[in-house]
């Protein structure tokens, strides 16, 4: 059960059955089938409106008949000006995790029905991985890459100009995730890429390393509390100005190994918008060095294997290897048949561990400046030479 669910349970904003396979949404008084994947997104969703964007469960309705349409249909959530509910100002429409980029890009054309239909200010389609937000433009209805916002406007609020910030003030921060959930991140980014076979997997996938290493080195930035960061969508973008951000990032490792970076990205803005979505949530450089590599393998695994040639070695047999072998921060480990670099990640994994150990024994201390230097020199000479 996710920290939203948990809140939303407490508050008494929703409720289960005793067996939970319905849940029942308490202020708009509707009981729902939970086992449907949607439903579990939909929750999620309405329960983040009300906790973190601050609107009142009672201006927000579930399951809304939208009118003028034949035969009926229903808007997932809308949120209305207040309580009295006739102004809507946002429509959500929601799909399960698993939707393939087409069923995502018609829903995002649906909840445009939608907005038009009931005259709302702004359209959200959520998966849970992918978020995209809009304005409406009235003058412009078809538009969709100008229009894209960073986020929703909070109950109150203006716009923000981006969603993720440093410190998560004025926004959210950066969150770190599960192995499973950072597979289907990557599985999902790879297939908008991928587009059905408008482009070959290779390519695609070639393609999503530069954008996964453009988002570490913006996350290894030094920035302030507050400052946002630049591996997202910003709500005043214009032209390609994230192209122009992203392909920066890009050149940071074009400076650190020209070889490996000689190629530029090659995707429209259209493209980057999507694909920087799936990812700008998520703190890569945080979230578990197992987890990255087996959410990577797994991946890969099920585009390459086979097709490519290319055969993992089992994490724990690479764990039992590396701790079986006498490498410490002065040795030269060399990888022959690097992959994903399963065996130079444990190896740098043992090193650290090595500093901490060094550090716990008070050979340093971390806490001060030149203990601080002593303890990353450590690991760090190590990782570069």
């Amino acid at each position: 059960m996710n920290d939203l669910l948990e809140k939303g349970l407490k508050e008494n904003l929703v409720s289960f059955d005793a067996d939970q396979k319905n849940i029942t949404y308490v202020r708009q008084n509707k009981r729902l089938r939970f086992t449907d994947p949607e439903e579990k997104i939909r929750v999620s969703a309405y329960l983040s409106l009300v906790i973190d964007y601050g609107y009142k469960p009672d201006q927000i309705d579930i399951e809304v008949t939208v009118e003028h349409r034949v035969p009926t249909i229903f808007s997932d959530i809308v949120v209305y000006a207040d309580k009295s509910l006739k102004k809507p100002v946002i429509v959500v429409e929601c799909k399960r995790e698993e939707a393939s980029q087409g069923e995502l890009d018609q829903a995002v054309e649906q909840g445009f029905g939608y907005a038009n239909s009931m005259d709302a200010d702004f359209v959200w389609m959520t998966s849970g991985l992918r978020n995209d937000y809009f304005r409406r433009d009235c003058k412009a209805p078809k538009e969709r890459v100008a229009n894209r916002l960073a986020d929703l406007p909070r109950a109150g609020g203006d716009i923000s100009r981006a969603k993720y910030v440093k410190g998560g003030q004025g926004g959210f921060e950066l969150k770190t995730v599960e192995e499973n959930e950072l597979t289907r991140i990557f599985k999902q980014a790879h297939d908008a890429l991928w587009a059905g076979g408008k482009r070959n997997p290779a390519e695609a996938f070639d393609e999503l390393d530069k954008l996964i290493f453009c988002k570490i080195w913006d996350e290894r930035a030094k920035r302030k509390n507050g400052e946002p960061y630049d591996f997202q969508v910003f709500s005043d973008d214009k032209g390609d100005e994230l192209k122009t951000r992203i392909h920066n990032l890009y050149l940071e490792g074009r400076k650190k190994d020209k070889e490996v970076f000689k190629e530029d990205i090659r995707l429209s803005n259209a493209e980057l918008q999507t694909v920087v979505g799936y990812l700008a949530a998520t703190n890569l450089n945080k979230t578990d060095l197992d987890s990255k590599g087996r959410a990577f393998e797994t991946f890969m695994t099920g585009f390459f294997r086979g097709e490519f040639g290319q055969y993992f070695t089992p994490r724990k047999i690479v764990q039992f290897i590396v701790d079986a072998l006498p490498i410490t921060n002065e040795s030269m480990v060399l990888d022959t048949s690097c992959g994903s670099g399963g065996f130079l990640l444990h190896a740098l994994d043992k090193v650290r561990k090595q500093a901490d150990q060094k550090a716990k024994e008070g050979y340093f201390d971390p806490t001060t400046p030149e203990g601080y230097k002593e303890h990353f020199d450590f690991w760090h000479d190590f990782a570069e030479h």
